[in-house]
């Protein structure tokens, strides 16, 4: 009997909590695209979409840029050696000029050097190219690093718009203008606040990781940057070593090579069987 009461008072109040229901339905949940998303989180998402189009762009010029044929090609490398083997450091200049390799600016400052210096030392010709070698190594560096820069400030502008957020949040509590239960109305600076912070980790984690990408290119890179150099040195000290160079000439040799092999020219030589000369008998 009991048991029969209690299914009776609970079939009531299942009905009663369904009608009620009914006459106050839920609010339904408001779905949202990206963009929408994007927008709740404040002030700070403005800077945080411009750092997140300059990401990609330096991502896609990088991986234009710092590859091998952009920094050292082989095909370069065989002109640099026939032309250097034949000496014809001008023509070799004006391909470097046109190429627009490291390696073509290494070979075009030193051999512009070379040419502008026909008498300088070749410890001389050979720290040029060092130091040009060295300033294209250190530009392919910083180059990539702006993707590091990136990676460490949009944390930091996600972090500024998560406080600007919670600050507007308490604000509103402290002001009274939340309505009906004060703890509920954190929930929308709390939701702007996690919005911002998730767009600076949105940036932050890939360009880190494509810094990372791009560093051991350059380190790569770098390194046959180096090897190449170093082929192009040794193939112009041998060059400059093969100069020939002009033996010093005995006096003959020089009027001879002056005036002509004449004999009118020719310096006479002393003769053995000067003392029985007759003209000289009463000296």
């Amino acid at each position: 009997m009991k048991r029969c009461h209690l299914s009776v008072v609970v079939f009531f109040l299942s009905t009663y909590l369904a009608s009620a229901a009914v006459q106050n339905p839920a609010p339904p949940v408001k779905e949202m695209n990206f963009l929408e998303l994007v927008a709740q989180g404040g002030l700070m998402m403005y800077p945080m979409a411009l750092m997140s189009i300059i990401t990609v762009i330096l991502i896609l010029i990088f991986l234009l840029t710092i590859r091998r044929n952009a920094i050292i090609s082989d095909r370069f490398m065989n002109h640099v050696e026939t032309l250097v083997r034949k000496r014809d450091y001008l023509g070799l200049i004006a391909l470097s000029h046109r190429r627009n390799e490291c390696m073509a600016r290494i070979t075009e400052k030193t051999l512009a050097f070379v040419s502008a210096n026909p008498t300088a030392s070749f410890d001389s010709v050979k720290e040029v190219a060092q130091v040009e070698g060295s300033h294209q190594a250190n530009l392919m560096v910083s180059r990539i690093s702006y993707l590091a820069d990136i990676g460490s400030i949009a944390p930091m502008v996600g972090l500024l718009g998560t406080v600007f957020g919670m600050i507007e949040a308490f604000l509103g509590i402290s002001s009274g203008q939340v309505a009906g239960v004060r703890e509920m109305g954190l929930a929308d600076g709390v939701s702007k606040a996690l919005i911002a912070t998730a767009g600076g980790l949105a940036i932050s984690i890939p360009a880190f990781a494509f810094y990372s990408i791009f560093r051991g290119r350059v380190q790569k890179l770098t390194s046959e940057l180096e090897a190449g150099a170093t082929h192009f040195i040794a193939l112009l000290q041998l060059q400059m070593d093969r100069q020939v160079v002009q033996p010093i000439q005995s006096p003959q040799a020089y009027v001879n090579s002056v005036l002509g092999p004449r004999e009118d020219y020719a310096m006479p030589s002393p003769s053995p069987h000067a003392g029985d000369r007759p003209d000289l008998h009463g000296i």
